[in-house]
C-alpha cells in the first residue's frame, strides 16, 4: 500500500498574519477568532497542495500560556476557529498539533508548561507525531513555515522544508540554500506560490 504524502504548516506568519497595535506597538499572535486573518495566497495554496492529493495539517507553538500571556483555552479556541474558518472555505485539515511549553516561561506562566519538551519546533516531535498518526511517508512530505525553527524541525523530522521568506526579515535570507525551495523573490511570502514549486518539484 503507498503511504500518503502529507504537508505540515506553521500558523502565524504561513496561514495566517501577525497582530499588529499600533497604539502600543507590539505585534503578537492571534489568541481570539476575531484575530484570524488569513495570510494572502494562503488558501489558494491549501486548495492546489490539497488537490494534489496531500494531506493538510497544521504544527505550531503557542507558549502565550507558558509565558503568561494568555490562557490555554484562548489559544485552543483560536485554533479550532482557524480549522473550522478553513473547512468552511473547501480545506480539509487532517490534524492539529500544537506545543504549549517554553523553555523559560513568564511571569504569571503555567508551570506546567515551562521547560524543555521534544514537541517545541526546532524539535521535531509535533511532526513526527502527525506523520505517525496519518501514516505519512515522511520522505515525500514537507514542512512549511517562515522561520529557521521550521526549517530545523523538518530536516529533523526527515521531511522536506518548503520556506515562506520575507524579504523584509533579513535574518532568514541564510535559510534560502537549507530549504528545498526558497519563497519565490516577493516582497511579501505567499503559499500559493510555493504550493506551485511544491507541486512542481513532486512532478
Amino acid at each position: 500500500m503507498t503511504r500518503k504524502r502529507g504537508v505540515l504548516l506553521d500558523r502565524d506568519g504561513t496561514l495566517i498574519d501577525v497582530v499588529r497595535d499600533a497604539e502600543l506597538g507590539v505585534v503578537v499572535t492571534a489568541f481570539h477568532p476575531d484575530q484570524i486573518r488569513l495570510l494572502p495566497g494562503a488558501l489558494d495554496g491549501l486548495r492546489r497542495l490539497a488537490g494534489a492529493g496531500f494531506l493538510l495539517a497544521i504544527a505550531t507553538n503557542q507558549p502565550g500560556a507558558a509565558k503568561g500571556q494568555v490562557p490555554w483555552a484562548a489559544i485552543e479556541r483560536t485554533n479550532r476557529a482557524l480549522v473550522d474558518t478553513l473547512r468552511d472555505a473547501g480545506v480539509a485539515i487532517a490534524a492539529l498539533a500544537v506545543c504549549p511549553h517554553h523553555p523559560d516561561g513568564g511571569p504569571g506562566g503555567d508551570p506546567a508548561l515551562i521547560g524543555p519538551c521534544e514537541c517545541r519546533k526546532p524539535r521535531p516531535g509535533m511532526l513526527t507525531a502527525i506523520a505517525r498518526d496519518l501514516d505519512l511517508d515522511v520522505a515525500a512530505s514537507w514542512m512549511i513555515g517562515d522561520a529557521a525553527s521550521d526549517v530545523a524541525a523538518a530536516r529533523a523530522a526527515g521531511m522536506r522544508a518548503g520556506l515562506l521568506l520575507d524579504r523584509r526579515r533579513c535574518e532568514l535570507c541564510p535559510l534560502r540554500g537549507e530549504a528545498d525551495l526558497p519563497c519565490p523573490d516577493r516582497a511579501a511570502p505567499r503559499l500559493d506560490l510555493l504550493a506551485e514549486e511544491i507541486l512542481a518539484a513532486n512532478g
